[in-house]
Formats: C-alpha cells, structure tokens, sequence
C-alpha cells in the first residue's frame, strides 16, 4: 500500500528570538507526519542562494525527503516575535522561492503517488505556487486525502482562494480566530462556533472539519458525529509548528485506521508536545510515534 504524504507550498526560515530555525507549515506537517513511519515528502521551491543549500542541507540532516525546484528568487525567511505566551507573529517576506513553486515532471509524480496532502491559503497568495497547488491535486488519485490547513497570515488571502481550496479539499483545519473571519467573510457572523462548523462541513461536502481553539481545547466535526479533546496544560516554551505537528499526526493516525477519536486524541498529545521544544521541528518521543502500526 502506497503511503506518501505530502506537504504543499510554503519552506522557509523562522527568525526567532533565539536565532533561525526551518520552518513552514507544509514541511512541518511533513516532517512530523514521517515520524509515524509514512513516507513523507514537502514540496516547494527554494533559491539559487546559500540559504536554498542550507535549506536542503537541514531537510537531509532531518532525514526529510524533498522535492525544492531551485528558481531564481530568494529562500523565503519570516520574520517571528513571541509574546510573554510563547504567541507567534509574523513578518513574511514576499516575492520569494515559494511564491514561485514550479509544476515540474517529478512534483507531478509524487501527486500522482499521494494518499494525503496538506495545503494552505499562504502559498496561494501568488498565481504561479497557487496554478501548481491545483494542478497537483487535480493530479492526484481519487481517494487521496485533501486537507486544508487554512493557516490564514497577514493580508496574504482572499474570499475567492478560500471558496475554491474549500471546494478542493475532503478536510478543513481551521482555528476560531480564523473561524470569526471567515464567518464575516462569507456573512454568517451571527452563528456561533459550532453552527458555523457545521454549516462549512455541510455546504462544502467535507469529510471533515477540525477546530483548534488554542487552550480552549479542540473538535473534530464529522457527519453526525463531533470529537472534543480539552487542550493539556504544559509549560511552553513556543507555539511554532504545534499546529502543524497536530495536523501530520492527525493525518497519520487516520490513514492508518485509527478512530477519528483516537487520531484526535493523538494529534492533542503531540501538539501539546511540541509548544514544550522550542522550534516546529522536535523529533517526537516514541511514546507518541509508537501508537501508530507501521
């Protein structure tokens, strides 16, 4: 059985408070999903830059299979500060590698392999990554797994891209920041935050629907049924790449055949876990990782 997951469009560097670390919410999720024993690949550009080869040099030293097209524009680098919490912002640099994402023979093939992709709304902020976004998964297999991490950033989306990924997608990942504007956007602000859920699940055929809410907890909105995890109280030491390791567990778990239950469990767990390292690529404790049959 087939099993590549693939992470779809942003690779780029954090500059955090404590110095520069590889980052980007497709290369997260994947880097955490392999260590649940998947075949596990990010997909992006980098530059013809001495960051591109330090870009590639970490993903190797992280045992992170790759497919990075080096094209003519800088690595991409983001700007991060952390609030008294441990709360990112963002300053993301535009006009770089990623917003230039060619569709080359070798990303076609792994589309045409894939049992689960992750994609954002960041990526789709230039035409170029955002063509090759959908041809990638119109390339896919029928039963490929389509998630959609939302991960709304600056000014960096519009109503159009949302509704269109929405229609692409089998699942949405979405926090309740993102919800509230989401649900202005589309012009059902009144609702509250489980009868938006439920409408978005119904109106866009989803397979699923998942909400973080930071230390509110989490649900996972499926038909006729809802999963909700409390979020566990630990020391943290950041918040970058939680979410992502969440959704690369999730995906895991459930490709692997576990309950959407036991998968959300998981992926609580393993968030939880990693806002206690700091950066979004900690390699995870095999307490965690052992829980999935390879």
């Amino acid at each position: 059985m087939n099993r590549m997951i693939v992470g779809l469009g942003e690779a780029l560097w954090d500059c955090l408070p404590e110095g520069r670390k590889l980052g980007g919410a497709p290369a997260n999720f994947a880097f955490h999903a392999a260590q649940f024993g998947f075949d596990a690949v990010a997909v992006s550009a980098v530059g013809l830059d001495a960051l591109g080869d330090e870009t590639l040099k970490e993903f190797d030293k992280k045992g992170l299979e790759y497919i990075m097209p080096r094209v003519d524009y800088p690595t991409g680098t983001v700007a991060v500060e952390l609030d008294e919490e441990g709360i990112p912002t963002y300053d993301i640099k535009q006009g770089v590698a990623w917003d230039n994402i060619p569709f080359t023979t070798d990303v076609e093939m792994v589309a045409q392999e894939c049992r689960a992709v992750c994609f954002g709304s960041l990526a789709q902020r230039n035409e170029v990554s955002r063509n090759t976004i959908y041809r990638f998964l119109d390339a896919t297999p029928d039963d490929c797994l389509k998630i959609f991490d939302i991960n709304l950033r600056q000014n960096f989306y519009t109503k159009d891209i949302i509704k269109e990924s929405l229609k692409r997608c089998d699942v949405l990942k979405i926090n309740d920041e993102e919800l509230v504007t989401i649900g202005r956007m589309f012009g059902y602000p009144g609702l509250d935050i489980e009868n938006k859920c439920w409408l978005i699940l119904g109106k866009y055929n989803l397979k699923m629907l998942v909400l973080t809410c930071g230390t509110n907890g989490s649900y996972v909105f499926t038909h006729g049924d809802l999963s909700f995890q409390e979020t566990p109280k630990v020391n943290v030491a950041d918040t970058v790449g939680a979410g992502d390791s969440f959704t690369g567990a999730f995906t895991a778990a459930i490709l692997s055949g576990m309950s959407v239950k036991k998968a959300h469990e998981l992926a609580v767990k393993v968030s939880a876990y990693v806002c206690t390292q700091n950066g979004a690529m900690p390699k995870l404790p095999e307490e965690f990782t052992s829980e999935i049959k390879k």
